[in-house]
């Protein structure tokens, strides 16, 4: 310990300044009225009456003739009066626990301020302020400490080796080398190989990370317990541990991720509750429960969960308490995210916000006695004999805002003889310091007294202003004060006492003598306590105005002033402190005249319904107090200490909506004393029943002529739903059995309209599919049939009984709409049309195939066609001399034969190597016969056409056997001359495509005796006579 600008050797001796120095330091010390900043280092929780430094000694100040007074620093500080030692008191100094380092970041320093005047006795002039700073070391008197004993880390068992896992961090009071130091793990031999630690340092200090080293199997073992230190880096350190239980888990794939590492926000002092600060926002890849998120606070401090409030589901940071900036400027805190999965995963974000400054602080004057001048009760009492300059008191002016807001000005207003002067120049805009001085010497004779009102403004829009004020009293030189035996007096006084009991009895004396020696005793309480205690002026008893109520104040603190008769009076001061004692004279109170709850119906047995708080002004055990419901029927229970009513049974609005009973609250006092309150229940709706259909019924039925207009409501549906609210919301809408589109519903009214024309088709029964559902989530339904049927009249009712039944009997999504034997006719017909298109067809086909066989075999019995000219006769009638003759002999003559028309050429090859013909004898005594074959390759071509012989051929003639026949034949055939025929007789030549009736033979028998007539002969053609030149002429008679 000790300043950092030190005045002692190396060694530890103080230095002795020669008096030439001594003079020159003291022309360099600073003027009167000008502040000095001094800074010291201790240690905290230092004994009694340790030295922590001296003014005189360390900083050259003057150690005789000097008063050193401490002004600001009890109870921690106390300073010699003459030396300007600095000691610590019996308050210990705790660095956790001083107000000043309670929201300190870390690193920064822990700061006590002090303040010392230093008055010359000898020249009684103006005191000097000295403003000193004491920066409290810490020291490790705190162990550091795990949240929990146990600490549960799940793990999925298919984590990759190598992967971390976060271990929540320990905590210690203490800060700098004397915090957190190290983490050590120690596992079991099952353990040993599969876990180790890591420890990352990161803005929140040291995180422990626990690192997969192996593969975990949850079916071989699902949890492991392992122990994990924590270590100070004090000297001698301090330790703890904790049980670290890892539990295996099913696989969780994706962590949360939150959208931004850190996030930054500004929020208003004063700001109203619920007011939105920030919302953290994280995403999951997964799905299902996996991707639902829970946000909360991580290792946040108190204060920051007291003003600030984070939705588990949203992430939304708003504000539950009353921000105060000159309280707090500063919220940082983390933000952790975590899924819902079996094995949940976690991410972690730091949010820092800002409280921004409103100027809703007025400026502070603190006016306090300076030096050797004290002031009671607002009043200053000054020796008539001060020097001018001399300083009355110390004017602290402050203001808690910032900036602007914290700029102050302060004036004295009046025309009093005091002034202003700044007693240090290290001060702010926000806090400044100035010695209320007088300006001219003053004299008891012509003034005794004044009051000075002293007026401080900010800077602020719009600003804002203070006033204080101080009474001086010019007073005779009186130079001792009286003294008390004791300065603290502790008393304690039962509360509802009578008024006039004697509380306590104090005594002071006086080293003068005459009337500076005779005491008068004052008290100067508080201003709550003015007006409730009294003192006898002669003898120091204190007595009780009124009946006291600890409820109210718990404890008054009293100055007592002693003041003696000299003149100038001069006075002593103690402190009485009265602790009241608590009685049973307060029943307990709810803090609501009655309570109103809702909650769900269907909820399980035995949830939260509400909570109630009762509060008793008592203390012990007259506060504690005990709940129960009264007129108890087993339906609700209360737990006490959370004040949680819990119910029995599972609500169900339909039948009860809401309950009303009494709570009764007793506490422990003797006698007790209770208290009544009301409680009403609320059951809120939930989507659990149906919609009911009330008509029409499923086997009504009503008639629809096809006169019915457009836009007519031709039914009405209507539904009922006992449950509330969008519960019982319900929309009717067609599910089935409208398939033409003629009727339309109306989606709240139920009312079904025709919206088409109706057709012969449409005739019959109609059965709609009504749908009615309510918009509860999930949405509930109802079903009801519509039976519509469409005709004239009504007189076959049993036809309709029967479509009725038979609409009941089929399902719902099979369409029952109109006539059905519609459809079937209209098939029908189709069918029957088909039919006879088909049977017609196939008429038509077998008609042409007759058709084109008919001409094929007209065209073949009709033979080759003559008229056609070729260059050679392929057959030729050879005339007879026989027959010449024997036709002259006979009279008759040989009719010519008559030319035909010729057969057109057509242009066709290919035939010649196929075609046989055969010249054979049916039956004995017929002509011969040409055999043409009818079945050929396709694509042949007609042997009638464009053959030509390589020889000349025979030909051959036919002569008619009998003249008589009845019937000639005459055909020509059109052969060409290039025909070859093999051998005479022979049963294989070229023939044509057309087949020929007509017979021929090479060797023909003798005709039969009726026939008259050459017989064939076979010969080399040669040009006929005929002018047909290259045609075959044969006769045939029958």
């Amino acid at each position: 310990m000790g300043p950092l600008r030190s005045s002692q050797s190396p060694g530890g001796q103080r230095l002795l300044l020669p008096p030439l120095l001594l003079a020159l330091l003291l022309l360099l010390a600073p003027s009167p009225g000008h502040a000095t900043r001094v800074v010291y280092k201790v240690q905290e929780e230092q004994p009694p009456n340790t030295l922590i430094g001296s003014l005189a000694a360390d900083y050259g100040f003057p150690d005789v003739g000097h008063l050193y007074k401490l002004e600001v620093g009890a109870p921690y500080l106390r300073v010699d009066g003459k030396t300007g030692d600095i000691f610590t008191t019996e308050t210990s100094i705790d660095r956790e626990g001083l107000r000043e380092c309670q929201n300190q970041l870390p690193g920064e320093p822990c700061i006590l301020e002090f303040e010392v005047s230093i008055t010359d006795l000898v020249q009684n002039g103006s005191p000097r302020l000295l403003e000193g700073q004491i920066e409290v070391q810490d020291i490790n008197d705190n162990t550091p400490n795990f949240a929990s004993p146990v600490i549960t880390l799940p793990i999925p068992e298919n984590t990759n080796i190598g992967s971390l896992f976060s271990i929540p961090v320990a905590s210690d009071r203490d800060a700098g080398p004397n915090g957190v130091a190290s983490y050590e793990l120690q596992a079991g031999p099952e353990a040993q190989e599969l876990f180790g630690l890591q420890v990352a340092e990161d803005q929140d200090g040291k995180q422990p990370q626990l690192i997969v080293m192996g593969s975990l199997d949850r079916e071989r073992w699902d949890s492991y317990d392992l122990t994990i230190k924590v270590q100070d880096g004090g000297s001698p350190p301090r330790a703890s541990s904790a049980l670290l239980r890892v539990t295996v888990l099913d696989t969780n794939d994706n962590a949360p991720k939150f959208e931004q590492p850190s996030y930054e926000a500004e929020l208003s002092e004063n700001s109203p509750i619920g007011h939105s600060v920030i919302q953290v926002k994280a995403n999951d890849s997964d799905q299902g429960a996996n991707a639902e998120i829970d946000y909360m606070f991580h290792q946040a401090p108190e204060v920051v969960r007291r003003l600030l409030r984070l939705d588990r589901n949203t992430g939304l940071i708003t504000v539950q308490g009353p921000v105060d900036r000159e309280d707090l400027s500063t919220l940082r805190f983390s933000v952790l995210a975590k899924d819902r999965g079996t094995n949940p995963k976690s991410a972690r974000a730091q949010v820092v916000v800002t409280v921004k400054d409103m100027n809703d602080n007025a400026p502070t004057i603190e006016i306090r006695g300076i030096g050797l001048v004290t002031h009671q009760d607002g009043i200053a009492n000054i020796s008539e004999d001060v020097a001018e300059e001399t300083a009355v008191a110390l004017v602290q002016v402050s203001d808690r805002d910032e900036g602007e807001n914290a700029a102050v000005t302060c004036v004295v207003a009046g025309d009093v003889p005091f002034q202003l002067r700044q007693a240090s120049d290290t001060g702010s805009d926000s806090k400044k310091k100035y010695f209320l001085q007088t300006t001219t010497p003053l004299d008891y004779e012509k003034v005794k007294d004044y009051t000075i009102e002293i007026v401080a403004v900010d800077s602020g829009n719009p600003p804002l202003s203070s006033t204080n004020s101080l009474k001086v009293q010019v007073v005779d030189i009186n130079d001792n004060a009286p003294v008390f035996t004791q300065s603290v007096t502790e008393v304690t006084f039962p509360e509802n006492n009578k008024p006039g009991e004697v509380v306590a009895e104090v005594t002071a004396s006086d080293a003068d003598s005459g009337s500076n020696a005779e005491l008068v005793y004052s008290l100067e309480p508080e201003p709550a306590a003015m007006d409730l205690f009294t003192i006898s002026p002669e003898t120091g008893e204190i007595r009780v105005k009124t009946s006291l109520d600890r409820e109210q104040r718990e404890s008054y603190e009293l100055k007592v002033v002693a003041a003696d008769r000299g003149s100038p009076s001069l006075q002593g001061t103690a402190t009485v402190l009265v602790n009241v004692l608590d009685c049973n004279d307060n029943d307990p109170k709810f803090m609501l005249s009655g309570y109103n709850f809702s909650v769900m119906e269907n909820m399980p047995a035995l949830s939260p319904v509400g909570m109630v708080t009762v509060i008793d002004g008592d203390k012990g055990e007259n506060a504690r107090v005990q709940l129960t419901v009264e007129q108890d029927n087993g339906d609700f229970v209360i737990q006490n200490g959370t004040g949680t009513i819990l119910s029995s049974l599972s609500f169900d609005r339909e039948q009860q909506s809401t309950y009303t009973f009494q709570l009764k609250a007793v506490d422990g006092g003797v006698p007790p004393r209770s208290a009544y309150v009301g409680v009403t229940i609320n059951v809120l709706d939930e989507n659990d029943n149906a919609p009911f259909i009330t008509a029409p019924s499923n086997t009504s039925h009503r008639l629809l002529t096809p006169q019915t207009r457009l836009g007519e409501t031709v039914s009405q549906v209507t539904a009922e739903d006992i449950d509330s609210g969008v519960n019982a919301e319900l929309t009717y809408s067609i599910a089935g059995g409208n398939p033409y589109g003629l009727f339309q519903i109306g989606s709240h009214s139920g009312a079904i309209t025709l919206e088409k024309e109706i057709e012969r088709r449409h005739h019959g029964l109609h059965r709609l599919v009504v749908k009615v559902s309510d918009r509860g989530k999930p949405p509930r339904y109802g079903t009801a049939l519509v039976h519509l049927y469409v005709n004239e009249t009504l007189t076959n009712r049993t036809l309709l009984e029967t479509l009725l039944g038979h609409s009941l009997d089929t399902p719902l999504d099979i369409d029952i709409a109109g006539d059905p034997e519609y459809e079937r006719s209209k098939q029908r017909g189709n069918i029957l049309f088909g039919v006879v298109a088909g049977v017609v067809a196939v008429a038509l086909l077998i008609a042409l195939a007759v058709l084109v066989r008919y001409c094929r075999q007209r065209e073949a019995k009709s033979g080759y066609q003559a008229g056609k000219k070729e260059t050679k006769d392929l057959y030729a009638p050879k005339p007879s001399s026989k027959a010449s003759k024997g036709n002259k002999n006979k009279g008759k003559k040989s009719k010519s034969p008559k030319p035909v028309k010729p057969v057109e050429d057509e242009d066709e090859a290919g035939l010649q190597k196929s075609l046989k013909f055969n010249l054979m004898s049916d039956a004995p005594g017929d002509s011969p016969r040409i055999h043409l074959p009818l079945n050929y390759p396709p694509g042949s071509p007609d042997l009638g056409r464009h053959y030509r012989s390589n020889s000349p051929l025979p030909s051959i003639q036919l002569q008619p056997q009998s003249p008589s026949a009845s019937k000639k034949h005459q055909v020509v055939q059109d052969l060409p001359p290039a025909n070859t025929f093999v051998g005479t007789g022979d049963t294989t030549s070229t023939g044509s495509e057309q087949y020929s009736d007509y017979s021929y033979r090479t060797n023909p028998p003798k005709y039969p005796s009726k026939q008259v007539g050459q017989p064939l002969r076979l010969s080399t053609p040669r040009p006929p006579p005929h002018p047909y030149h290259g045609a075959i002429w044969t006769e045939v008679w029958e």
